[in-house]
């Protein structure tokens, strides 16, 4: 069996579930704080920090694995290739923006979330973490979507 092409297949899913899980989540929530209908806010919630811990949690590290995996399967020096460097370094910053910013505040949109669907009345500190989390969610999306540039076209 080909190692390379084996780890090339799981990276690229990796970023399947990591990248199409950010950009589905992310609308999914817009849409559903758009209808400003308590039940449906925080079934929406709910959902995104639940995908994001399978999906993009889980790509995330199939990516990282996998693709430092490989780099060292074949003797890549990942500290020097221009390309993985700024791939890896793109990948990173979006990883903190998620672990430091994103996923604290729909943790705590969470909490809200489930408070909210009782009462029905969504308090306006859900409002502002969404600000919050649609800015940096926005940013977060737009980093690796940036290294899909460096990992297919390879700049030198």
């Amino acid at each position: 069996m080909n190692t390379y092409l084996l780890l090339k297949s799981l990276h690229i899913l990796g970023i399947i579930l990591f990248l199409g899980n950010i950009i589905i989540t992310g609308w999914w929530k817009y849409r559903a704080d758009c209808t400003k209908n308590p039940q449906i806010v925080a079934f929406a919630q709910r959902q995104v920090t639940l995908t994001d811990f399978i999906f993009t949690a889980g790509g995330a590290a199939l990516v990282g694995v996998t693709g430092i995996g490989n780099a060292e399967l074949h003797n890549m020096d990942y500290h020097s290739i221009y390309w993985l460097v700024w791939g890896y370094g793109l990948f990173v910053a979006s990883g903190i923006i998620w672990v430091v910013i994103l996923l604290p505040v729909q943790i705590k949109q969470a909490r809200m979330a489930h408070a909210f669907s009782i009462s029905n009345n969504i308090p306006e500190s859900y409002w502002r973490l969404s600000k919050i989390w649609f800015i940096f969610g926005i940013i977060a999306t737009i980093l690796p979507l940036l290294n899909l540039y460096f990992m297919v076209i390879k700049p030198t």
